[in-house]
């Protein structure tokens, strides 16, 4: 464990991914690791079919929120590891882009919270944290968390 010093902490602002920053701003605190907090959204072309019909002012207000929403996070995550935190956001397929991400930026750990669906709504809505631990190219912290 002391050799996680780059950590990872993957945020949908759902309360399952509260619970894993809570664990990750933790970890980084008590060993003096970096801390990133990654939140991969559909971008809206792929969330919004007819996206023609949504002018662009709302799309550049659901961004803004979305950023300050994240940001909030990020602010509660400085104060209690103590130092910056890093905060990206980026649009893409949520497990892909959070695979890629930690690939290519060489985490150590990458703590990710899960809602703990089971049976057929699992197989309807997938399952991001359970691919990411299939296929993340480093150590993976899964929290159960809300109401699991």
């Amino acid at each position: 464990m002391a050799g996680w010093k780059k950590l990872c902490c993957a945020i949908d602002l759902s309360e399952a991914s509260h619970a894993a920053m809570r664990e990750a701003m933790e970890l980084a605190h008590r060993f003096g690791g970096e801390l990133e907090l990654l939140h991969v959204h559909l971008p809206p072309a792929a969330a919004t079919p007819n996206l023609n019909a949504v002018p662009p002012s709302f799309l550049d207000v659901v961004s803004g929120e979305l950023r300050s929403a994240v940001g909030a996070w990020q602010e509660e995550a400085e104060r209690a590891v103590g130092r910056p935190v890093h905060a990206t956001v980026l649009p893409g397929a949520p497990a892909d882009e959070i695979i890629r991400f930690v690939r290519e930026h060489r985490q150590d750990l990458l703590v990710v919270g899960t809602h703990g669906r089971r049976g057929v709504e699992r197989l309807l809505l997938g399952s991001v944290a359970e691919r990411v631990v299939r296929e993340a190219p480093c150590s993976v912290l899964v929290v159960r968390g809300g109401g699991a």
